[in-house]
């Protein structure tokens, strides 16, 4: 646990020496400890879609991750896909909810996150947790623009997660 939150705060360090200028630290509420962490590898699927604002004007749009998870020996522990939902191998979920988004240090790179779990299911590794942090991203966003709707892009990621739950006193 206290190497994980050695590196969140090593890699956030880091970024600020090297002059990157990230928005204040994703942090998750006291009571929480880290339950594990797990290295993604995958793709974000997007969609394009018209802009609301300008009709004629076309965007991508998130439709899924796909990606696998790996724990730090390289074991598969599970996988990544719409929801957001994580499910371990064992067969237990945690969908997540969106709480808080800071940029990566690359436009190429998909913003880091945190989350809440929304949901849980089994009685696995996934459901004891209650925050989903997602940092070190590498890759993830679209480099060329949309040509017509309904165009589909898979772009290649890589990330690690990091899986919070209440502390045990």
């Amino acid at each position: 646990m206290l190497e994980i939150r050695s590196l969140i705060f090593a890699t956030v360090a880091m970024a600020f020496v090297a002059g990157f200028r990230q928005s204040p630290p994703l942090r998750v509420p006291d009571g929480q400890a880290v339950l594990f962490s797990a290295h993604a590898e995958g793709v974000q699927i997007y969609e394009s879609k018209a802009k609301a604002d300008t009709p004629k004007a076309l965007e991508w749009v998130l439709k899924a991750p796909d990606a696998t998870l790996f724990d730090s020996a390289g074991k598969k522990i599970g996988r990544h896909y719409a929801g957001p939902t994580w499910e371990a191998t064992d067969g237990s979920k945690v969908v997540g909810e969106r709480l808080a988004m800071s940029p990566a240090s690359r436009p190429a790179d998909i913003p880091w996150l945190l989350l809440k779990a929304a949901s849980t299911s089994g009685s696995g590794a996934m459901s004891k947790v209650s925050y989903i942090m997602r940092i070190d991203t590498q890759g993830g966003v679209p480099q060329r623009p949309p040509r017509s709707i309904g165009q589909e892009s898979r772009v290649r990621y890589k990330a690690t997660y990091i899986f919070f739950g209440e502390a045990i006193r």
